[in-house]
This record gives C-alpha cells, sequence and structure tokens, in this order.
C-alpha cells in the first residue's frame, strides 16, 4: 500500500461526550445517570449532546427531544450552557499548545495535533497523546480519547475506535489490514446518505472500497471518488492547519409551531438577517453568497443560494436577494419548522470593492 513520505506523527483528541460530561462533572448527582443536553421533551428541539448512559437507548445528536424522552424516560433534560463549554474547552487547547504550536481546533471538543516535532522532544507519539490524556483528566476531571496515525484522515478514525477514554494507534503497517475490515460507514466523509449509494454498489468495508479503481469510484460518486480512492489506501497529504478559515456566518430558528403564514416567515426571517447582519460587523466582513434555509414540517429541507459580485455586507444587502430566495420556495404553501439565513464566500469590503473593479476592467468592444 502506498504510503506518503514523510511520515508525519498526528494525533487527533476527541472529548468523550463533552457537553453531557461537563454537566455531570459540575453535578456529580448526576454521574452515570442518561443525561441530554439540548431542547426540553415537550418542545420542538433537538438532542444537542449526551452522556454515554442515554446513547445506550439509542439517543443521539441531532434527535428530536420528544422522540429522545420517549427512549429515556427518566432521562435528565438540561439545556446548554455554551459559555461554561467554551471555559472547558478554552482549558484544553490551551493544554495541547504546550506540546506543539500545530493545533488545528475542528471544535470546541476536538482538534489535530501535529507532534513530529513537539516542544517536549519526545520522538513518541504515543507517548505524547498517553501524556496529553492524563493532563486533561487531571486538569479538568474529564476524559478524552486520542487516536494516533502518520495523517488526519486516519488519527480521526483512531480517536472514535475505543470511545470513551481510549486510545488507538494506526502505524502504516497496520494501516492495510485496519482499513480492509472497516465498517464504510466509519470513513471519515461517509455520512448516512453516501453509506446507502456505497450499499447499494456493494461497498460495504475498506476491503470493497479498495477493489474499485479512481475512474470507477469518479463515474460513481463524481469528484468526491478522487477523495475516496485515497482513503481507502490510507493516504491524506493534509497538513493540521492551526488558523482555521470561517467559511460562512449564519443564523437559523427552529420555531416553536409549524407557520404557514407568509407575513409571519417574512417576519422570522427578517429577525435571523438582523443577527447575521451583527455577526458580520462583529468580524468586520461580508460574504458574495447568501443562502436561505428552510425545513419543512415534514422535516424535509432545502437550501437556496445566490452570490453577487457587490457582496452582503449588512442586513439592506440580504433584504434586497432575499425575497427572490424566498419566491423559489414552498413558504406560504407547506408549514415550516425551522429558517435560516447564512452567508458564505467571505471577504472584507476592499476584497469586494477590488472584484467590482476587476469585472469594470473587463475589455469592451470598441465603439
Amino acid at each position: 500500500m502506498p504510503v506518503i513520505l514523510p511520515l508525519r506523527k498526528i494525533i487527533h483528541i476527541d472529548m468523550d461526550a463533552f457537553f453531557a460530561s461537563v454537566e455531570q462533572l459540575d453535578r456529580p448527582e448526576l454521574r452515570g445517570r442518561p443525561v441530554i443536553v439540548g431542547g426540553r421533551p415537550e418542545s420542538r428541539g433537538v438532542v444537542a449532546a449526551c452522556s454515554y448512559e442515554a446513547r445506550r437507548f439509542g439517543i443521539r445528536s441531532a434527535m428530536p427531544s420528544g422522540r429522545a424522552h420517549r427512549l429515556c424516560p427518566h432521562a435528565v433534560f438540561i439545556r446548554p450552557r455554551m459559555v461554561r463549554y467554551r471555559e472547558v474547552s478554552q482549558q484544553v487547547m490551551a493544554l495541547f499548545h504546550r506540546y506543539t504550536p500545530l493545533v488545528e481546533p475542528l471544535s470546541v471538543d476536538e482538534a489535530f495535533l501535529d507532534v513530529t516535532d513537539n516542544l517536549l522532544g519526545e520522538p513518541s507519539a504515543t507517548r505524547v497523546a498517553e501524556t496529553i490524556r492524563r493532563e486533561i483528566l487531571a486538569t479538568t476531571g474529564l476524559t478524552a480519547s486520542a487516536g494516533v496515525s502518520y495523517n488526519k484522515f486516519l488519527a480521526k478514525i483512531a480517536s472514535g475506535y475505543h470511545k470513551p477514554d481510549g486510545l488507538t494507534v494506526i502505524t502504516p503497517a497496520q494501516t492495510e489490514k485496519f482499513l480492509a475490515v472497516l465498517p464504510i460507514g466509519k470513513f471519515y466523509g461517509v455520512g448516512r446518505v453516501t453509506e446507502r449509494r456505497m450499499h447499494r454498489h456493494g461497498i460495504r468495508t475498506g476491503a470493497d472500497l479498495l477493489r474499485l479503481s479512481r475512474e470507477e469510484l469518479v463515474s460513481l460518486f463524481g469528484k468526491v471518488g478522487h477523495f475516496f480512492y485515497e482513503m481507502a489506501r490510507g493516504i491524506d497529504t493534509r497538513p493540521v492547519s492551526p488558523v482555521r478559515e470561517r467559511k460562512s456566518i449564519g443564523a437559523e430558528v427552529t420555531l416553536s409551531t409549524d407557520i404557514l403564514d407568509f407575513s409571519r416567515v417574512s417576519a422570522v426571517l427578517d429577525e435571523q438577517v438582523q443577527r447575521v447582519a451583527r455577526a458580520l460587523a462583529a468580524h468586520r466582513t461580508g460574504g458574495r453568497t447568501l443562502t436561505l434555509k428552510i425545513r419543512y414540517s415534514d422535516f424535509t429541507t432545502i437550501t437556496r443560494s445566490c452570490t453577487t459580485v457587490d457582496g452582503f455586507f449588512d442586513a439592506a444587502d440580504m433584504l434586497r436577494q432575499l425575497p427572490h430566495l424566498l419566491a423559489a420556495t414552498e413558504a406560504g404553501q407547506r408549514k415550516i419548522r425551522l429558517l435560516g439565513v447564512s452567508v458564505a464566500n467571505l471577504c472584507s469590503e476592499d476584497e469586494a470593492r477590488c472584484l467590482r473593479i476587476r469585472q469594470l476592467s473587463l475589455p469592451f468592444p470598441a465603439r
């Protein structure tokens, strides 16, 4: 199996059931009990996170809270406390930087670390991972799982292999055998929809994926087929990037009751636009793509987008285009449970101005 050289030493750290574990840490009486962080069961909210005790009942993130309550009526439901979670996250991220400056956070509770040249001078990435896990426990009282390998893809798979409080190492020599028996749904980038598509084509494990040529995978899955081809061979050349570029800024709301009235839809969207506008101003940025997100009462979710050269920098910019996007939906005809607005292709006003100038500088036919 081809391996990209030189080999790096990558660790993926993932906090165990982070939100729920923080709640159990702060409230010892919740330890050992099924804890669900998210909306109340009588509300239309969803599960943001849950403890491992709750997962034994089939509860998972993004599940409607009402369904979670039916699966586990004695579960403890807690509203999220993002300020507290960010506080603990900052402790953990600061700890990572004691070992390497190459830390790439993926969210508040997980990150990649490149420890090829680490601040301990420790040649073993496994020992570094063990040390970090011990220090997380000593500092926060929480457990974390770690994956160690020679690239990000394998390290991330490894961190989820023995959860909670686990450590898994995938060496170059182990890669082919490890991936061959791995269920296709465990591969990074393979969600439920893609997993079902792969099953229809007889792809159920890494060994099945490995049998297909690059051309066959591209034919079946489009450009992402190149990514699947390399995944099956344990190839991932992406570096650990300490600065992750924000890709979009948005706001959305799950409504307390489904709404059909078009004027009410417009009013809710105006509220989301104002939230996005404040966030854009806080980050001193804008974007060239505006997206409207709607989830109907049957949970069908659609998006409608438009891209402009002038960009979207404030509420007025968004409100000029939003009616056109809304007209391309069934708002006013189908009941709606969620509405959202986001701005992507982020840029500064100077960048947008430069783009407009380039557009105006295109050659025009001589008169």
